[in-house]
């Protein structure tokens, strides 16, 4: 039975519009009430299951679990706020403690910050200041926050940066995207490769004035594009040579999405600088810029924030990380398993639509790509919404992504029992659409 928009879910869009400002709202009217597990309910009662762990923050399933529920609680018992930035906690430093842990050899200086694009202007900052430099690289499609440092850095879609300007100074690149290059998929790699080397740091910005280069390990927001595994090594490599550091944003794709801590992990290769948010808060604003420890310090006043390293947000994020930590080996056996299953099936589906073009991803982090015909490849968004709408109003959420891609990032939790009965949705709509 088709979704209905009842009364209750009525009213609070109406009053919505009246006082809230226009953000990012997707075209189904969800209106969250609660959730656990697999699934969330709106306020009407409606069930769901949710392919989208409320854009991958949710990683150890909704609403946390019991142990994340129980850590926040006896911490707003003792004391919510503790201005970590001012005073000493214990908290804070416990939680970065065990997180450099989570990362390769010479990692150990963190900045605790609220969201993903604190984050990623915390780390703006940082390589500018170790370096001396100001210039940055990015890449296209790629999406690191909305505050305008890292606004700079994105480049996915004109509104998020129309009017905005002027940013700081980045030039952008080509993301290798083997589904679009226009050859050898393999060859995409050196292909942007290039580009940096022939046309930025040889025609545009002298590469001593370069402090880092920014990227996603897979691109979120872009459209999930999963690059060459070869790739990030390339990159480390001209990195390397032109003393150029490296920012991987690892804020959608990592903690445990790929069924590695680091989604970079999959390629291996490492990089300077690491940000974390999301997943990372266990279901509070909590964000994490970690830089290798022999690159220095910040001089005292240089930055610093009043919420950063909140009491209650670490007390979950520690709960949340020691669980990951206790339960590492099967939680990676299991991510790799369904992720995996659901490759399987939504391969197959691929093979039997027309206007499914690609799929892609790595763990649970999978992007299905929405074309006009296999052969020209031209993107079908208004197809990819018209399936995103129906799963919702079947009793499934899913996210677009990109220009006419969509994610499948349920929480890394989920049980097969959901996985089977939100592709058979998922499947459901994807027939009833075509063509």
């Amino acid at each position: 039975m088709a979704f209905k928009i009842g009364p209750k879910i009525k009213n609070v869009i109406k009053r919505d519009s009246r006082v809230i400002f226009t953000t990012t709202r997707e075209a189904f009217p969800f209106v969250a009430d609660h959730g656990n597990g697999d699934f969330i309910f709106d306020i009407e009662g409606n069930k769901f299951i949710d392919f989208s762990s409320f854009v991958s923050c949710y990683n150890l399933g909704i609403n946390g679990n019991a142990q994340i529920r129980t850590a926040a609680k006896k911490q707003i018992d003792r004391l919510m706020h503790g201005m970590f930035m001012d005073y000493y906690e214990a908290s804070p430093v416990a939680l970065a403690e065990k997180l450099v842990k989570m990362l390769p050899p010479g990692f150990g200086r963190v900045f605790f910050s609220n969201s993903g694009t604190e984050a990623n202007e915390d780390a703006i900052k940082l390589v500018k200041l170790f370096t001396k430099r100001r210039h940055i690289i990015g890449f296209y499609g790629a999406f690191h926050g909305r505050s305008l440092g890292s606004l700079a850095l994105t480049a996915s879609k004109t509104p998020h940066r129309a009017h905005f300007g002027p940013f700081v100074n980045v030039s952008h690149v080509p993301y290798p995207d083997p589904y679009r290059f226009n050859g050898d998929p393999e060859e995409c790699s050196q292909a942007s490769i290039d580009f940096i080397e022939e046309n930025i740091l040889g025609r545009t910005v002298p590469q001593e004035e370069v402090a880092a280069i920014f990227f996603e390990p897979i691109q979120g927001e872009g459209g999930y594009v999963v690059p060459p595994r070869g790739f990030f090594k390339q990159l480390r490599k001209l990195a390397n040579e032109h003393g150029i550091l490296l920012v991987d944003d690892e804020i959608q794709a990592g903690y445990m999405r790929t069924g590695k801590f680091l989604a970079l992990d999959n390629f291996g290769a490492t990089a300077d600088v690491y940000t974390f948010a999301k997943s990372f808060g266990a279901g509070f604003p909590l964000a994490a810029t970690v830089a290798r420890r022999s690159l220095g310090d910040t001089p005292s006043g240089a930055h610093a924030g009043t919420f950063g390293g909140n009491l209650v947000a670490t007390a979950a994020a520690t709960a949340s990380l020691d669980y990951l930590r206790r339960n590492m080996r099967s939680m990676q056996h299991g991510i790799v398993r369904k992720g995996a299953k659901i490759m399987k099936r939504m391969n197959e589906i691929k093979d039997e639509y027309e206007y499914v073009g690609d799929v892609r991803g790595i763990g649970l982090m999978i992007g299905v790509e929405f074309v006009k015909s296999k052969e020209r490849k031209e993107y079908a968004t208004k197809e990819r919404d018209k399936v995103v709408m129906d799963c919702f109003q079947k009793g499934l959420v899913v996210l677009p992504a990109g220009r006419s891609a969509m994610r499948i990032i349920p929480p890394l939790t989920v049980s097969d029992s959901s996985i089977d009965k939100g592709l058979d949705i998922l499947e459901e709509a994807i027939k009833s659409n075509s063509k």
